[in-house]
């Protein structure tokens, strides 16, 4: 394999020859030298190549070279005259892989977010969204790592599928029928029979109720991959297309399924303070002011415990300070969440034991029969990063709440019938991996935290 430009930067000074691939950050020239900041995308810093006009004696190469540009340059490395790098690259030769016209996009210059959004397909290249990729392949990897250490199944769910996890209805059609010419039945509704699948089938929201299938034969697995919601909401925090883990554990309950959960993020998020230390740093300087120190606390402080219902007497008590009151029954909102981890438990806060009214028909319900046994964790300046319960087992409440709640079961005999053969105890969480990268590298939009966001009204590239 290739050296990287990130190994090449720790290298010493020596009198061997090395290679270093990339595409130009910034071109500097004086009457005798000539200056090539090269990156690879393998770090933040670019590598400095030194040229010396006299003994290259190619003008008119150096002269088409220009930022943007696709270069390979051969060398020694040696130490650097300049303050801003330990070491550089004494080039001995250099070849144009790819030219770059002046109307290149990215010129020297800060850019923004929105404007980069627009030029997604280029937008790697810069030092934020660089740094983003980074981070993010860090945190993939050591979902993974966390997973597999601990004894889970990696399983791939359907993204395909005839149930609704969530029960909401905002999911994508997939259809091959001609929408000039939809079949219909006799009484006017659309005869999916002569559909594809034979069915109405859509993109799934979850993988939870295909991984629970898989729980039951594997004990703990876990899923990782895109999730899609038709949700109209054109805001910061909402994708309609994204990534989600979601494990799944047999013989579990709700304080197995919080414990997993926090060990789980605190995981992911020191392995990005381990290996991403230039990149945090950059976050802390230009996105978020005490991002580090933010994320260390998170690592090394337990989590704050409460029931809904004392999270719900918590907030009653400042409900001046919020644009929604709450009261025991009603949802909790963003800014209820911040405010309980922010102002009143001053670190992450996981909360359980909500009105079944406002959780899916899969929690198990508590004794009390108005509550679930399920389970959200709140983060400072972010709010919900987890949603999880331990599952209802037990085929009659299953079909009891189903029942209450007026949903037609024809597509979830499956999922009944796994309470019917060898059922066990089982709970597992969900987390949105955009929202986990936004909230660890300090970005405000979650559309700069995707390589190709898609929203509502966006679907560009």
């Amino acid at each position: 394999m290739k050296e990287r430009i990130k190994a090449l930067l720790t290298r010493e000074p020596s009198s061997e020859i090395v290679r270093a691939e990339g595409w130009v950050r910034t071109k500097r020239d004086s009457k005798n030298v000539c200056f090539l900041e090269i990156n690879d995308g393998s770090c933040l810093k670019g590598l400095q190549a030194v040229i010396d006009k006299a003994s290259f004696n190619n003008n008119n190469l150096l002269d088409s070279i220009s930022t943007g540009a696709a270069v390979s340059v051969e060398g020694t490395i040696v130490e650097s005259l300049g303050g801003n790098q330990k070491v550089e690259l004494a080039v001995t030769s250099l070849d144009l892989v790819g030219p770059c016209p002046n109307d290149y996009p990215l010129q020297k210059k800060r850019h923004t977010v929105e404007f980069l959004r627009e030029q997604a397909y280029l937008r790697p290249r810069t030092n934020l969204f660089g740094a983003v990729t980074r981070v993010r392949n860090t945190m993939a990897f050591a979902v993974h790592q966390f997973f597999q250490e601990n004894g889970f199944v990696y399983v791939n769910t359907p993204l395909i599928t005839a149930s609704d996890c969530e029960g909401a209805g905002e999911q994508f059609q997939v259809t091959t029928l001609d929408l000039n010419n939809v079949p219909r039945k006799e009484d006017g509704s659309v005869d999916y029979s002569k559909d594809f699948f034979g069915k109405l089938a859509n993109l799934t929201v979850s993988g939870q109720l295909e991984g629970e299938t898989y729980a039951m034969a594997m004990k703990n697995i876990y899923t990782f991959g895109p999730t899609f919601r038709a949700e109209e909401s054109n805001t910061s925090r909402h994708l309609a297309e994204f990534w989600m883990i979601e494990p799944e554990m047999a013989f579990c309950d709700l304080e197995g399924d919080m414990d997993c959960a926090e060990s789980f993020l605190k995981y992911i998020f020191k392995a990005v303070l381990d290996k991403n230390s230039e990149d945090m740093a950059f976050f802390q300087q230009f996105v978020l002011k005490g991002l580090i120190e933010t994320l260390e606390g998170v690592v090394s402080t337990p989590f704050e415990h409460m029931t809904y219902t004392e999270a719900i007497k918590h907030l009653e008590k400042h409900n001046e300070k919020f644009e929604f009151p709450v009261e025991w029954g009603s949802d909790i909102a963003s800014e209820h969440e911040r405010y309980l981890t922010e102002v009143i438990a001053k670190r992450p806060v996981i909360v359980t034991d909500y009105p079944k009214e406002i959780k899916s028909f899969y929690m198990k319900q508590n004794d009390d029969g108005k509550t679930v046994r399920g389970m959200d964790i709140l983060a400072p300046r972010l709010g919900e990063i987890i949603g999880g319960s331990e599952r209802e087992s037990d085929y009659d409440k299953l079909k009891a709440r189903m029942d209450e709640l007026k949903m037609d079961d024809t597509n979830y005999w499956w999922y009944m019938n796994l309470r019917r053969y060898g059922t066990a105890p089982h709970a597992g969480f969900g987390l949105g991996f955009e929202r986990a990268v936004r909230y660890v590298t300090g970005v405000e939009n979650i559309r700069d935290v995707i390589p190709y966001p898609r929203a509502v009204g966006y679907c560009e590239y």
